[in-house]
């Protein structure tokens, strides 16, 4: 029987994963995906994926693909892969593509947000989906600051020291963020994102929003291209992958 590729859509609450990538005594996605795959057609399949999302982060639209030769039909692999994945993971669309589909390489944007919460009473029924961060922040203001970061720049203050990548720049097609209170939310999509850009990003918006920074201090933050530049990083569970362009 000939190869299939085979394109998946998976949705996942990365609480308790130490993010996507699979790594030595770490719960990840790609691990459990990999064990379901295993289970399913008893062989060991590499499972390759668009974003390496963080511990803790979440997605509703992770991109992946895998290679394999079983006889199940494709249009059942999506709920036979559903039984076998625990309850914070699911598969919503598995589709046989070309083999020169990549998951990695054929991306083209990237779109995540991330959800802050200002009241002051913890939201226990969202925690895990949010930053709790009780307290006025200027919406205006963080959105005249994110409007700075549209367009392709060096974008190295906002890469984690971790990120060895020898190329930081990246161009940023939407950067808005949406007062809802008690919710704020940040929308950011670009081409690709540097080792924690987001959340980066993120922190960097809060403080200007706090108003320990005028907006216009973001263009210095970028021409600096360091990380002690910019604002702290944010928490994990604020952020999730909305969706990946192809």
């Amino acid at each position: 029987m000939a190869f299939r590729r085979i394109k998946l859509e998976i949705h996942y609450d990365g609480t308790v994963y130490h993010g996507w990538q699979r790594q030595p005594q770490q719960l990840t996605i790609q691990e459990t995906l990999e064990a379901a795959l295993e289970r399913l057609c008893g062989q060991k399949i590499e499972v390759i994926g668009s974003s390496r999302t963080d511990a803790g982060v979440h997605a509703l639209g992770q991109v992946a693909h895998f290679d394999f030769d079983s006889p199940i039909p494709t249009n059942r692999i999506a709920k036979a892969l559903n039984r076998l994945l625990p309850d914070n993971i699911a598969i919503a669309e598995a589709v046989e593509v070309g083999s020169d589909f990549d998951a990695v390489a054929s991306t083209k944007r990237k779109w995540y947000r991330y959800t802050i919460y200002t009241a002051p009473i913890r939201p226990v029924m969202e925690i895990r989906y949010c930053w709790h961060r009780p307290g006025h922040l200027d919406a205006a203001a963080m959105q005249a600051a994110a409007a700075r970061l549209i367009g392709t720049f060096d974008f190295k203050s906002f890469a984690s020291a971790a990120d060895q990548r020898q190329r930081s720049i990246r161009t940023v097609c939407r950067c808005s963020v949406t007062d809802s209170k008690p919710h704020i939310v940040i929308d950011i999509e670009a081409d690709g994102f540097l080792y924690n850009m987001v959340r980066n990003i993120v922190g960097t918006l809060v403080e200007i929003g706090r108003g320990r920074w005028r907006p216009e201090s973001m263009e210095h933050i970028l021409a600096a291209k360091d990380r002690n530049a910019a604002g702290p990083i944010a928490p994990a569970a604020g952020l999730c992958l909305m969706k990946i362009y192809y």
